[in-house]
């Protein structure tokens, strides 16, 4: 998922019992923006519109969260932060998105996925001081946005389809899946030499 698909996630958008994630929206921010900066606009493109399946492991980490989120809810009482979603239109009156608006109203109220003990949201910011220490203290040079190649050069070493990897990740092309996402290694090319001279050599002795 895109960083700006992972912090757009309502509890509406996961279905724990057939544990699939809806992703059909994302997450920018506008700032000097009075009531709120975050937004809630379409996703990349049509073809980015997609369901991620939740494997096991995923979902026992929801889980937790969801119980740790819900006991801190308890724990802050009124002072928990509550949002709404407020419709912004274009001058045609069309509507195009909506502005993420702090409120305790209870009428189009909306649960963020990812936000902070007290409940505020925090957008894709939420992340900054987490990677700020992998980066500073542990000399990890990684962006949240790296961990998609990542998965996808895993998940084609593991023997999966580039095709069913670029539609897990919303591309439209398998070329940018291709192009931007899968890396190479030394390692990698050294398989590739190993695995053609093996062939070659189980060839011949075949013959001899």
């Amino acid at each position: 998922m895109r960083t700006s698909e992972v912090f757009a996630l309502t509890w509406n958008d996961i279905d724990l019992d057939n544990r699939i994630i809806k992703i059909n929206k994302t997450v920018y921010a506008k700032d000097n923006e009075e009531n709120g900066r975050w937004h809630l606009g379409t996703t990349k493109t049509l073809g980015s519109q997609r369901e991620v399946y939740i494997c096991n492991s995923l979902y026992a980490v929801l889980i937790d969260y969801k119980n740790i989120q819900n006991n801190l809810k308890k724990q802050y009482g009124k002072k928990y932060k509550g949002y709404i979603l407020e419709e912004v239109k274009n001058k045609y009156g069309k509507l195009v998105k909506y502005k993420i608006v702090e409120s305790y109203s209870k009428n189009n109220r909306v649960e963020m996925v990812f936000t902070r003990k007290d409940g505020t949201y925090s957008g894709t910011d939420i992340i900054r001081y987490p990677f700020k220490i992998i980066h500073h203290e542990l000399e990890i040079n990684c962006r949240f946005y790296d961990l998609r190649g990542s998965f996808a050069t895993k998940a084609l070493r593991n023997g999966n389809e580039i095709k069913d990897i670029s539609k897990l990740l919303g591309h439209s092309r398998i070329e940018t899946t291709q192009n931007y996402y899968i890396t190479s290694t030394t390692n990698d090319l050294i398989k590739i030499c190993e695995s053609i001279e093996k062939e070659i050599d189980i060839n011949l002795r075949a013959k001899f």
